[in-house]
């Protein structure tokens, strides 16, 4: 649950109606409640936009430690200064170790960032990305211009659909695909896309749409050593019931105050060399990736001997009916003291 507060410098502080008193200077404070005895906070400069959409809360946060911040829901989803680290994971891995991908679908993705990085893709001829607010993508290619290339890019194809129906806006197309992307908000009770991290949509949906040699990878939540075990292992394990191959990897996401995890998977061995992903990356990809490299890649996907062990002796396979979700309400809320 995100919140912002703003001290008046009357020198007694104020708090933010949870009982925190903040700084006795003049200061605003986004806080976020990433677990239940545990808040992230950092000082704001200016709060440049908030609303509500159909779907999602939605605030553009102009931060100080790390720049502008969009935040859907309460929950933080991206900020300027730290931004390259997830989508540059996210998207990278799957295309480098994939022989020639020309086709891509997006799940989500409603910022433009992942299109921007696919698009660097030398490769890549088309992205079908399909996402559920068409408000947040507007507001996104207004407030964020490092992706208004992208968005204007004649290459990628925007489909707006409510969440639930990422799975007949992917049956109903003729097409298959290289890569399916899945940049989906977390999983949370009571949100849009949970059933989009389910055997059932894996096994019945996006496999069936990868072309021959084709690698799925979705975006899937906290991979620290303490918060693994909410979704990042489940998705893993119940992925590996529908791919012969699967690779969990994480990188530290300083905005999001924790490491943050991603699966790749596929019926084709999806392993190369940490020379072979530069060589790739150097024959492919317009411009300089600022975090992924080979080696990063290999490191990446070394994961820490608990996680390691969780992820072994995982057996919850995610359905809709036994789904599990990570901690956060869901809701924002943007007030002044």
């Amino acid at each position: 649950m995100g919140d912002i507060s703003c001290s008046n410098g009357n020198g007694n502080g104020n708090s933010n109606g949870n009982g925190n008193v903040y700084s006795q200077r003049k200061s605003c404070w986004y806080e976020e409640e990433i677990e239940e005895n545990l808040r992230w906070c950092f000082a704001l400069n200016s709060i440049l936009h908030t609303g509500a959409t159909q779907f999602q809360d939605i605030q553009l946060l102009d931060t100080k430690p790390f720049g502008k911040a969009l935040v859907i829901d309460g929950k933080l989803q991206s900020a300027e200064i730290d931004e390259f680290i997830y989508h540059e994971s996210l998207v990278h891995p799957a295309l480098i170790h994939h022989s020639n991908p020309k086709t891509i679908f997006v799940m989500g993705g409603g910022e433009g960032s992942t299109a921007r990085e696919l698009l660097r893709h030398k490769t890549v001829n088309k992205v079908v990305m399909c996402d559920i607010d068409e408000e947040v993508v507007e507001f996104c290619k207004s407030y964020l211009a490092v992706n208004s290339d992208a968005f204007c890019d004649p290459r990628l194809e925007l489909i707006i659909n409510d969440a639930r129906l990422n799975t007949a806006e992917l049956e109903k197309r003729e097409d298959k695909y290289d890569v399916i992307i899945g940049d989906l908000a977390d999983p949370l009770e009571g949100g849009p896309c949970y059933q989009l991290y389910t055997k059932t949509f894996y096994e019945l949906t996006v496999k069936p749409k990868l072309k021959e040699g084709g690698i799925f990878v979705t975006q899937a939540g906290p991979a620290g050593v303490f918060s693994h075990t909410e979704v990042f292992t489940c998705i893993f394990n119940t992925l590996k019931q529908v791919f012969k191959y699967v690779v969990p990897y994480s990188a530290h996401i300083p905005s999001y105050a924790d490491i943050w995890g991603w699966v790749m998977a596929s019926d084709y061995p999806i392993t190369l060399s940490p020379d072979e992903l530069d060589l790739r990356m150097k024959q492919r990809i317009n411009g300089e990736n600022r975090y992924l490299d080979g080696k990063t890649f290999v490191s990446a996907s070394t994961l820490s001997k608990a996680v390691r062990k969780s992820l072994d002796y995982e057996t919850h396979v995610y359905t809709e009916g036994e789904a599990r979700f990570i901690y956060g309400h869901g809701h924002g809320s943007a007030h002044k003291h």
